[in-house]
């Protein structure tokens, strides 16, 4: 009787990102990776994904401004609600100079990548996080 090799399940990604374009060059550098790929258009379809039972995602990237709910205020929200998913949240944006981002940003132990990033500093960071988040809720 042969058995099968326990294979781990290949990793999960949520994008939240009121823009198209950013979520489909994230699609294809993620679908390269073999990553199971997920997406939102805004903060609060995020969070429901998010709060979903069995989400299950290895990480979580997010634009920290869009229309209805913010990324500030995803982050806010799953604190109070899912906080150990901010050990997967990683940020994007290309504001980190107004009042509000820089307050935020100080207050934050997610991971902050500046806009434009390079797909390789985003590949480091989603590194850190497996290596360093707790196992898949």
């Amino acid at each position: 009787m042969s058995s099968e090799p326990n294979v781990p399940p290949k990793p999960r990604v949520l994008v939240i990102d009121d823009e198209a374009t950013i979520r489909a060059a994230l699609r294809r550098f993620f679908k390269r990776r073999d990553w199971l790929y997920d997406e939102a258009e805004d903060g609060a379809r995020g969070l429901a994904k998010l709060l979903a039972p069995g989400a299950g995602y290895t990480a979580i990237i997010s634009d920290l401004r869009m229309p209805g709910m913010s990324g500030m205020a995803l982050h806010d929200e799953l604190a109070q609600r899912r906080p150990e998913l901010l050990d997967r949240l990683v940020f994007s944006t290309g504001d980190v100079a107004s009042k509000d981002a820089a307050e935020f940003v100080q207050r934050t132990r997610c991971f902050i990548l500046e806009k434009p990033f390079e797909l390789s500093k985003l590949g480091e960071t989603l590194e850190r996080i497996r290596a360093t988040a707790p196992p898949i809720p």
